[in-house]
């Protein structure tokens, strides 16, 4: 089985300079972290863009649609900022012989708080255990794009409730 890993940037790969005082989209923490804990999978990593999520143009969702198109493994991992993770996966809907899981951190993944070991982890056994779809792997929860919502307040992904179901 082998795994596809796709990297956008987002808070996952911020870095922070301290003479600057802002963060900017470094190199993807997915490479060291996967050959620093020795995991046992088959994967290769490219590159596409090191953007913050909120710069994501259209241009930039047709560019990793076609990327997944021509790409033949099964498996796709796309680290994503999270502030427009669930749109482009809704923009990646419609693939019936892939599964697509897209993954991030609420805060840079060195820094010791931050979420992006645990949610990578997540991220790759959904990946060995989902049906062909698009996911969004957050919090130790697996939704589909377009059930789940960012909660800025809590830096939680949650799902959408509709007004039928909410007491």
């Amino acid at each position: 089985m082998k795994i596809k890993i796709f990297t956008t940037g987002g808070t996952i790969d911020k870095i922070y300079f301290d003479r600057k005082s802002a963060y900017e989209v470094g190199p993807p923490y997915i490479s060291g972290l996967l050959s620093e804990i020795n995991v046992n999978i088959d994967y290769s990593i490219e590159t596409l863009f090191r953007k913050d999520s909120l710069d994501i143009t259209l241009e930039d969702r047709i560019l990793l649609r076609k990327k997944i198109c021509a790409e033949k493994t099964q498996r796709i991992l796309i680290t994503h900022g999270t502030d427009t993770m669930t749109e482009t996966g809704m923009f990646l809907a419609g693939f019936k012989e892939k599964i697509i899981v897209l993954t991030g951190a609420m805060e840079p993944a060195k820094f010791k708080t931050s979420d992006a070991v645990f949610n990578i982890g997540c991220a790759i056994g959904a990946i060995q255990a989902l049906l062909p779809g698009v996911y969004i792997a957050m919090n130790g929860r697996v939704y589909s794009p377009f059930e789940v919502i960012k909660n800025k307040e809590t830096g939680k992904f949650e799902e959408i409730v509709s007004q039928e179901e909410r007491p």
